[in-house]
């Protein structure tokens, strides 16, 4: 296919929205989009460009005092009959509009346009962000290429309507396993019942008060559910296992050990295992740059909730925030949209920060 992304293209970034949107990229189909995006990065002479897989970065080396990162994902959720794009007055439809390919649009848009920013600049393109964590792009590159990610501060073009959102929660998930004994349920007085026994794990999370920390003016909510219960052999078996898998977003002033020493010290005398678990991110209010890209915005930020990949640059140290046009209640809906208006005011948001750095 001839590479839709022309230097016509290029210059409007909400155009270049829908161009991006209009190239499937489901999460491990990342090529095709990579492959134009690189392309028109190595046409930028301002630009050094390597590629690790699916996942391009793009960089200038202008001997700045600071470096700061703009990332953005290519990969979607599946297509649900939004694809391609589509306008309605001042919305774009389309599989990945709002999370996240307006907000990669944006960083598109200034690498090919903003030859001379005031920071040294990384761009990522990253693969496989909506899937396993083992095949994101960033933590591949993190693997292979730490030196491409160092910077002083990082964003991260999330869907957040336009908002600063800073930092992100912390996620474990755990399964809590009860035990019985197996009995013919015509005779069930002879069996012991797991089901019934996690009535006792399912109480304890009903009866659970999560806290709210505000960290750095940034208020937090911190929650522990269970998402998942499975038991049972048979119609005519009492069930001698059951397993509730619970999950808990925790507040970035947890470390991950501590939140499952809290999620054990909550379901005390149960089996409990833990399955996944990711740290979150403290604000990254206090670097330079941040300050300066908070000014640009004229807004103060709130807490993300939810995890973003702004952990995975906490914790190289980096300061990082997330900020982009889509509204991430629309995120993986099958009317995904962005407005048009948030769009151009985040590019222009982006211009202003980048170009123009206080002393």
């Amino acid at each position: 296919m001839a590479n839709p992304l022309t230097p016509d293209v290029l210059v409007d970034p909400v155009v270049l929205t829908r161009a991006l949107v209009d190239v499937e990229s489901v999460s491990r189909n990342e090529k095709v989009i990579a492959d134009c995006v690189e392309e028109v990065l190595r046409s930028a002479s301002h630009l050094s460009v390597d590629r690790h897989g699916n996942t391009v970065m793009a960089r200038t080396n202008l001997g700045r005092e600071q470096r700061v990162v703009l990332a953005g994902h290519l990969d979607t959720v599946p297509i649900n009959n939004n694809f391609p794009s589509t306008v309605v007055d001042d919305l774009i439809y389309g599989c990945g509009t709002s999370d996240m390919k307006s907000g990669a649009a944006l960083a598109l848009h200034l690498a090919a346009t903003l030859p001379d920013p005031g920071y040294d600049v990384t761009y990522f393109f990253y693969e496989a962000e909506e899937i396993e964590s083992r095949y994101n792009g960033l933590a591949l590159v993190a693997e292979a290429h730490p030196e491409w990610l160092e910077a002083d501060f990082a964003l991260l073009l999330e869907p957040t309507y336009g908002v600063v959102e800073a930092g992100c929660q912390g996620t474990l998930r755990a399964l809590v396993r009860t035990h019985g004994r197996r009995a013919h349920t015509a005779r069930a007085w002879r069996g012991v019942n797991a089901i019934h026994a996690a009535g006792e794990v399912l109480r304890r999370l009903g009866d659970y008060r999560p806290r709210t920390v505000t960290i750095d003016g940034c208020t937090y909510r911190e929650g522990l559910n269970a998402v998942r219960i499975s038991g049972g052999v048979a119609g005519n078996v009492v069930p001698d296992e059951c397993t509730v898998e619970v999950n808990m977003r925790f507040a970035p002033d947890r470390t991950e050990k501590q939140a499952l020493e809290h999620v054990q010290e909550v379901l005390e005398g149960f089996e409990l295992e833990l399955t996944d678990s990711a740290p979150g991110a403290l604000p990254g209010l206090t670097a330079a740059p941040a300050r300066d890209f908070l000014a640009a915005v004229g807004a103060e930020p709130a807490a993300k909730l939810g995890w973003t990949d702004v952990a995975r640059f906490a914790a190289l140290g980096i300061p990082a925030l997330n900020y982009g046009p889509g509204d991430p209640l629309l995120a993986h809906a099958p009317d995904e949209h962005v407005e048009i208006g948030k769009i151009r005011d985040g590019a222009a948001t982006l211009h202003r920060w980048l170009a123009s750095p206080s002393d």
